[in-house]
């Protein structure tokens, strides 16, 4: 399985790969959604985890991007911000699942439940 992070925060993108190193063939990263689509067009992953918040374009933002060139992305939300409206603006854009940074571990379950 191929994985794209998009998150600003360098350690928790280490932290995110520690948790799902083992299910990935391949990690990639980048640090703002403004980097999103090219690196999903250049590595193909099987799956995006991509923070909300982010510097210049964020995760909503990114999402249609990536969406609207390839409807079939599979992209879940990884965030600090427990929050309903973000909750249904990044599902509206096209995400498959929102976690919440405070229970990151969640991260590796869904992935793993998504290979079976």
């Amino acid at each position: 399985m191929k994985l794209l992070i998009v998150e600003d925060n360098q350690q928790m993108r280490r932290l995110i790969a520690s948790i799902v190193c083992d299910l990935a063939g391949e990690i990639s990263e980048c640090s703002d959604g403004s980097q999103a689509l090219a690196a999903y067009v250049e590595r193909r992953p099987d799956w995006v985890l991509m923070d909300i918040k982010m510097p210049e374009v964020d995760g909503i933002a990114a999402i249609l991007q990536i969406k609207a060139a390839f409807p079939e992305a599979q992209i879940i939300i990884v965030t600090d911000y427990d929050d309903a409206k973000l909750r249904e603006a990044a599902c509206g854009a096209g995400a498959c699942g929102y976690i919440t940074k405070e229970n990151l571990f969640d991260v590796r379950e869904v992935l793993q439940s998504r290979l079976v």
